[in-house]
């Protein structure tokens, strides 16, 4: 007689569904991953969900700049007429590759009359974060 492996695993679907909440927390819910299938025991884990935040102290760029920054990345990249470039608007999406990049920067160096290093240079994915890094640059070198 055959038999199914998972006879001796018994979940009930009631016993899964939250009666009052389990978790109270800010980040929103939690949740359970329940494996059994081929076992003869029940695992419970829970995942806790990633969160990325950026917190950033410098005050944001000037919108000028921001707008300066958009149209030197559309140059640089012949953005389509009807593409819009913003300061969420990141270079991978823009269709940038590291070469691409690194003549962005060189145009913004250029432009602003400011050097920027290469490790500053690699941490920059979007248009709002060239501004911001050129509204630092160029404030350290008023002061």
């Amino acid at each position: 007689m055959a038999t199914n492996s998972l006879v001796r695993t018994s979940l009930s679907t009631r016993s899964l569904r939250p009666q009052a909440p389990a978790f109270s927390s800010n980040s929103g819910p939690k949740f359970a991953l329940v494996s059994g299938f081929g076992r003869k025991n029940v695992s419970f884990s829970l995942q806790p969900r990633s969160i990325r935040l950026k917190v950033s102290c410098a005050a944001k760029a000037k919108p000028e700049t921001v707008e300066k920054v958009c149209d030197i990345v559309k140059k640089q990249l012949a953005v389509p007429e009807g593409q819009t470039v913003s300061g969420e608007s990141t270079f991978a999406t823009l269709g940038a590759d590291s070469l691409d990049t690194v003549e962005i920067v060189m145009a913004l160096e250029e432009q602003f009359g400011i050097a920027i290093e290469e490790e500053s240079a690699q941490t920059i994915t979007t248009v709002q974060d060239a501004a911001d890094l050129i509204e630092e640059i160029v404030q350290k070198k008023s002061s």
